[in-house]
């Protein structure tokens, strides 16, 4: 993926793909079950990197916050 795309305000899927290094069936799949922002211009799905940004923060905080629960609270068999 070119320079110019991951710094440019408007990605497509396969740039979005390329960026967070997964295939672009799951980007089409996060997107398409809004897990991900996203939107859509013509029938293609179009992501803001701004946004995408702050979801991948997001994500992060989440995955902090359920480690940290999970290492006050007992384990539950």
């Amino acid at each position: 993926m070119s320079t110019s795309a991951v710094e440019g305000g408007i990605l497509t899927i396969r740039e979005v793909a390329d960026y967070l290094k997964v295939t672009e069936r799951t980007i089409y799949r996060l997107a398409a079950a809004k897990q991900m922002p996203a939107f859509k211009i013509g029938g293609s799905w179009r992501f803001s990197r701004q946004d995408i940004d702050s979801w991948i923060k997001q994500q992060s905080m989440e995955g902090l916050d359920a480690r940290a629960n999970n290492e006050i609270e007992p384990l539950k068999r």
